[in-house]
């Protein structure tokens, strides 16, 4: 059994509608649609050498639109149902049922995160349980453990500015050890999108 450290990318099918949704409200679906398949492109363009890397897709029947994105060596599975946190739950303990030490798991929304942070967030789980990539929003833009941990993903205020506060708070209860990354910004709103590809045209 190879024990590795594995990458855990969450993301959905670029389709119409399914994505981006607040920003569809500004700029219209199908240009949120593109945005939202710029980002996950970069956040894939960011890890290029990294070489246990999961697109875990959603919604299930979607492995034919995300396999376009595949490089080699990575793998596509489907996310399965519940919410985020049982989705979360389940990458983690597949993973881990599999051989892997270390998983982080990261979304699609952050088109700032490199390579650097991954092993950033992996050499951080030598020393700690958890390690989270705080997002400006009040979210994470990562999560890593080195054991299956679902408490810390129930009963969680999703999509709210709670999430990594509540995280956090439910690690102490517990007597996880934590360790933050550095904190980015997800691209949710026209604001965040107007940003990023202001952020792009800088020499």
């Amino acid at each position: 059994m190879a024990f590795v450290d594995q990458v855990v990318v969450m993301l959905k099918a670029p389709r119409p509608g399914w994505v981006k949704t607040r920003l569809a409200q500004r700029i219209g679906v199908l240009a949120a649609t593109e945005a939202y398949r710029s980002l996950a492109m970069q956040v894939l363009a960011n890890l290029p050498d990294l070489p246990a890397v999961e697109l875990r897709h959603a919604p299930d029947d979607a492995s034919a639109e995300v396999a376009p994105w595949l490089r080699s060596g990575w793998t596509l599975a489907p996310q399965g149902d519940g919410d985020l946190g049982s989705r979360i739950v389940r990458a983690f303990a597949e993973h881990f049922a599999a051989g892997a030490r270390r998983v982080v798991v990261l979304g699609a929304d952050c088109p700032y995160v490199t390579a650097e942070d991954i092993s950033e967030a992996f050499n951080a789980l030598t020393k700690v349980d958890l390690v989270l990539g705080p997002a400006v929003d009040g979210g994470y833009w990562s999560v890593g453990l080195t054991v299956p941990r679902p408490e810390l993903f129930s009963g969680v205020a999703w999509s709210t500015a709670l999430v990594l506060a509540q995280t956090e708070q439910r690690a102490a209860a517990l007597g996880i050890s934590v360790a933050r990354l550095r904190t980015l910004s997800d691209v949710d709103t026209e604001d965040d999108w107007q940003q990023w590809r202001e952020s792009r045209s800088c020499p």
